[in-house]
């Protein structure tokens, strides 16, 4: 793997991660408030992120070691 594609996978992982910490405080907000559609927009994105997270480790496991 070379530099630029490792440093891809780091910005591509933080930006997962950056994704879930929002849809967590969405999410959080949205039941503090009582606003449902708050609430369920951030568990949507909390679930999203969760699944490219996934998407990820799966591709990087597949990807041949070089």
């Amino acid at each position: 793997m070379t530099v630029n594609a490792r440093f891809k996978n780091v910005v591509r992982a933080a930006k997962y991660k950056a994704q879930e910490i929002r849809g967590r405080a969405k999410h959080t907000a949205g039941t503090a408030t009582g606003n449902d559609r708050l609430r369920r927009e951030g568990k949507a994105e909390e679930r999203k992120s969760k699944l490219n997270q996934f998407a990820k480790r799966i591709k990087d496991a597949i990807r041949p070691i070089r």
